[in-house]
């Protein structure tokens, strides 16, 4: 394996640790309380918000993800909250998801499930493929 993805996954496991180091410090802290997603007003507290920021990643900003990643902008909460739960179990195979779903709460996830389905969905707008000339005159 190369230096690359050596240096790829330790990125993406500090970056882990980082959001998983402010959910707990969010969660620990005088206004835990204030970590929950309030259906009424749809308010999206600085938790929820923390937790979807390492999908990003992958998923792109608010779950609108760009190609090869799986959209979650406008998923199903039930369906996104039994994905993830398999990946937590093991049940659905994967590369990383089950690393990230066994760093959350089963309320964790609810939470994120009911942010990505508040999403609207924004299609990408892929650049068209460049041909390439083998002169350059």
């Amino acid at each position: 394996m190369t230096n690359a993805y050596f240096t790829t996954i330790r990125f993406n496991f500090i970056w882990l640790c980082a959001v998983f180091a402010a959910s707990v410090s969010l969660a620990f802290s005088a206004n835990a309380a204030e970590a929950v997603i309030s259906l009424t007003n749809q308010t999206v507290t600085p938790h929820v918000r923390t937790l979807a920021a390492s999908c990003a990643a992958c998923h792109g900003s608010n779950g609108n993800a760009v190609a090869g990643s799986a959209v979650l902008a406008g998923i199903n909460s039930s369906y996104f909250t039994k994905q993830m739960i398999a990946f937590k179990d093991g049940s659905r195979p994967a590369t990383v998801m089950h690393h990230h779903s066994k760093g959350l709460h089963e309320d964790e996830i609810n939470l994120l499930a009911l942010y990505f389905s508040q999403q609207k969905i924004v299609p990408s707008l892929s650049p068209k493929p460049q041909i390439l000339k083998a002169s350059h005159d």
